[in-house]
């Protein structure tokens, strides 16, 4: 599709989930996939079957909470390529729980990961972009970033923060630049792995079973969102299952 044909594209959180979905989706659609995250046996067997299918795909080791991981990555793309065409702030981390089990290591570590993740992107991309004079954000946030329930209320911050930051940096990116929010709702990915409390896992893993969408059903919104005409911004997509509450 022209909209994705050629443009570099840099997944943070790429190794699973929905970057892994979005990743071979964009590949897929003629993308140049910029990969990035913490599992390096994951991420390199995931660019090899790009490669392997046609597609065109570097990598790096990427940690978000680490700026010069994110620098890292951006600079990769721009090295490789040329440019950076877009950004998928990707990845994020649920290890959700009541908080009367005072999992304050948990609280901070969605705070690095989801919010300072996001943060760094910024840092790392916006003056490329600008001096581009072209770029796109995509940031993942969530539908907890619209509804917070029990178990996930700083879970749900962090992903409130994420449209926050994001709605913000919209309105000062000016007509050159573009930003976008994913938000998913329930979708199968290895988010209830992080659920440390077994009552909150078994919840977790039930309404998985039962209704969870394919993370392609989010990498599809994120392609939309990206192959749009330069002068057209999807600022927020919600994504979720027809049964979701």
């Amino acid at each position: 599709m022209p909209g994705i044909e050629n443009k570099v594209v840099a997944i943070t959180g790429a190794s699973s989930g929905i970057g892994e979905a979005t990743a071979l989706l964009l590949a897929a659609r003629g993308a140049k996939v910029v990969l990035g995250a913490r599992r390096r046996e994951r991420l390199e067997g995931l660019a090899a079957r790009i490669v392997e299918a046609g597609g065109e795909a570097t990598c790096a080791v990427t940690d978000v909470t680490r700026q010069e991981d994110v620098a890292a990555l951006v600079g990769l793309a721009c090295e490789r390529y040329g440019r950076l065409d877009v950004l998928v702030g990707n990845a994020g981390i649920g290890p959700v729980s009541p908080l009367d089990d005072l999992r304050v290591e948990d609280w901070d570590d969605m705070i690095d990961v989801n919010i300072k993740g996001v943060l760094y992107g910024i840092a790392a991309a916006l003056p490329v972009f600008r001096h581009q004079g072209f770029g796109q954000f995509v940031n993942t946030a969530s539908t907890a970033a619209y509804r917070t329930v029990p178990n996930q209320a700083v879970y749900s911050a962090t992903k409130i923060a994420v449209r926050a930051i994001s709605e913000g940096l919209r309105q000062e990116a000016g007509g050159a630049l573009r930003v976008s929010i994913i938000s998913p709702g329930f979708t199968r990915t290895d988010f209830i792995d992080g659920a440390a409390n077994p009552e909150v896992r078994a919840q977790l893993s039930a309404a998985r079973d039962t209704m969870a969408i394919a993370p392609e059903a989010i990498a599809r919104a994120i392609a939309f969102a990206i192959e749009q005409p330069a002068d057209v911004d999807v600022s927020e997509i919600v994504v979720r299952p027809t049964a979701q509450s």
